[in-house]
């Protein structure tokens, strides 16, 4: 991974073998900020686990092993309660023969490059806490 920094503003390549929440966290740790937009990303994905979560707050999760374009990603990252970072991002992706998958984005790497943009929220409080009888965790304001 390498990264830029315009004031607010990041944007990041990711490289193959590198899965993208786990690097956008590690991102997070690194530079040290605890809210932020993740507003655009590109580029070609493998073994992408996504899904959607039903009526009664269960995720169901779909699988896509080979490669796939990264289509659009977009999401957001506060701090759990135990002040580590937790990401929530949606994404599209398109099979070779021009198919779109989109839904919650569980797991991703990947597999040629990932361009990302990331907008550190700079002056806002944001916490992720679980919802009772939910899969969710939902998104505070403090």
């Amino acid at each position: 991974m390498e990264w830029t920094r315009s004031g607010d503003d990041l944007f990041v390549r990711l490289d193959p073998g590198e899965e993208i929440h786990a690097s956008i966290r590690s991102l997070a740790d690194e530079i040290g900020f605890d809210a932020a937009a993740i507003t655009s990303g590109i580029g070609r994905t493998r073994e992408n686990i996504f899904g959607f979560m039903t009526d009664n707050h269960i995720y169901q999760k779909k699988t896509i092993t080979p490669s796939t374009e990264l289509v659009t990603l977009q999401g957001n990252l506060a701090r759990l309660e135990d002040g580590s970072p937790f990401t929530h991002i949606h994404f599209t992706i398109s099979t070779d023969d021009g198919v779109t998958h989109a839904g919650h984005l569980f797991e991703s790497i990947i597999h040629v490059v990932g361009e990302i943009h990331i907008r550190i929220l700079s002056k806002s409080i944001m916490t992720r806490c679980p919802l009772e009888n939910s899969e969710f965790v939902a998104l505070k304001f403090n």
